[in-house]
Formats: C-alpha cells, structure tokens, sequence
C-alpha cells in the first residue's frame, strides 16, 4: 500500500511531465494518459469499489439488526431465569 502523501507526490510528478512536454498533446490524449495514471494510483491504494462498499454496509446493517435481536432473547431468558428478588 502508497501511503497517501507518497501517492500524491507521484502523481504530481507524473502530471507535471504529462502537461510540461515539448510536444502539446491534445485534449484527448491529456484526459485519456491522466485518467490512465490515477486508475494506475488508485490500484497501488487500499481501496474498495462504491459498489462493494455498498454491499458491504448492506451485510453490516443486517448482522447489527440480527444481533440486536439475539441480545434482546438473550436477555429475556436472562430475566427467564433470575429470579425476582424479595425486597
């Protein structure tokens, strides 16, 4: 894993020799050689997709719900068997 301060002077290097050329580049080519270089950064980093993070706060939503649950039986069995106390 690039830690994010290495990443982006990498990125910064390679920026500036893309846009500091002899030779202009067209737009085209600047996007298409730019957008090439941060997915090649953006692979070095710990990164997940919006996709998988999304599916992935869907599976947490449902295990806090299912475990929610399992403490409310447990704590009424727990209630089940203690006995209420004689004060």
């Amino acid at each position: 894993m690039l830690a994010p301060k290495d990443f982006l002077d990498a990125l910064s290097g390679h920026a500036s020799r893309l846009f500091s050329g002899d030779t202009p580049l067209a737009r085209n080519e600047i996007e298409s050689q730019f957008k090439a270089l941060l997915q090649s950064g953006f692979s070095k980093l710990d990164m997940v997709s919006r996709e998988e993070f999304d599916s992935q706060m869907v599976v947490l939503a449902r295990t806090r719900a299912r475990l929610e649950s399992l403490e409310a039986k447990v704590a009424e069995l727990e209630a089940r068997l203690t006995p209420p106390s004689a004060e």
